[in-house]
């Protein structure tokens, strides 16, 4: 297992104490590590009580072994993870495992386990469940993944974070999870309640056009700093509503729209804005048997 550890975050402000557990092609083809090994390797490490970051990478055949026994592990032994303030589990790259293949886990008890979390990212959603979220610490909640499911959209709607400050979430494709429609995204925005919320990103779908429509009219664009609705299908139809809706809003001083179709035209006009906007890689829409083909940045 390789391990890193000793991250600085913040620079002079503040030194986290961090690391990450990982497992290799030998140590999960030829020494059979897995899941289980890992939470018992976490759990054994004399550095631990000292950790505020912990993230989990390869844990062995991700594709076919999920990351249950790790979250278990972590409530079971709550004690010896009462300084840890940052949580991944899933940050392995398309060579580990693809994201659309990373078998993750139910995440219902770890709300009460760890009071003192403030951030916890969650790579993957195959077979992922968050339950009944309420945490009063949490301040940034991130979930990367190729398709995100209905339930799981749902069950951050009906979340209770009062001190969240970051939300971003992948939206993704059909194809690979995501089995809601505009109408989910729409009752996310409407009955979630996240009153100190600063940056809001719905991002890497395919129905990036409505999602900005539903967007723009929700109400945390009069509380929201930056705005981000990158890597999917954003065309000059989310352009311009974009144009048109974000100067009523001087709050918003960041929008990321990195990974886009939008026309060069477009992109002059969004760039003539007072808001500094991010429009790097600019995508080409493929055709085919007279179809239009467009693709969000990461779904398999």
């Amino acid at each position: 297992m390789q391990l890193v550890s000793d991250s600085e975050e913040g620079g002079m402000e503040c030194i986290m104490k961090s690391k990450k557990y990982v497992y290799d092609w030998d140590d999960f083809n030829e020494n059979q590590k897995d899941a289980v090994t890992m939470a018992k390797d976490i759990i054994s490490d004399p550095e631990l009580p000292e950790l505020e970051e912990i993230i989990i990478g390869c844990w062995g055949e991700s594709w076919d072994n999920s990351a249950q026994s790790i979250l278990d592990s972590i409530v079971e032994n709550k004690e010896k993870f009462t300084n840890v303030k940052h949580l991944f589990i899933g940050d392995m790259d398309y060579e580990e495992c693809e994201v659309s293949w990373i078998e993750q886990a139910d995440y219902s008890k770890l709300w009460a386990a760890l009071p003192g979390l403030e951030k916890l990212t969650i790579k993957g959603s195959t077979n992922l469940e968050l339950g009944e979220v309420k945490h009063p610490n949490l301040k940034s909640f991130e979930i990367i993944c190729g398709g995100l499911g209905e339930s799981v959209i749902q069950s951050i709607a009906k979340a209770e974070l009062p001190e969240l400050r970051e939300l971003m979430l992948y939206i993704g494709v059909e194809d690979y999870g995501f089995d809601g429609d505009i109408s989910d995204i729409k009752g996310l925005l409407e009955k979630s309640d996240f009153p100190k919320l600063e940056s809001l990103g719905l991002m890497d779908s395919e129905i990036q056009d409505e999602i900005t429509e539903e967007v723009v009219k929700s109400k945390y664009m009069k509380q929201v700093r930056k705005l981000a609705l990158s890597n999917g299908t954003l065309t000059d139809k989310g352009g311009e509503i974009l144009l048109k809706e974000l100067p009523s809003f001087p709050n918003i001083k960041e929008v990321d729209l990195e990974y886009h179709y939008l026309s060069d035209k477009m992109m002059k006009k969004l760039k003539e804005l007072p808001i500094d906007i991010c429009l790097d890689d600019p995508q080409e829409e493929d055709e085919y048997d007279g179809e239009v083909y467009r693709y969000p940045m990461l779904t398999e």
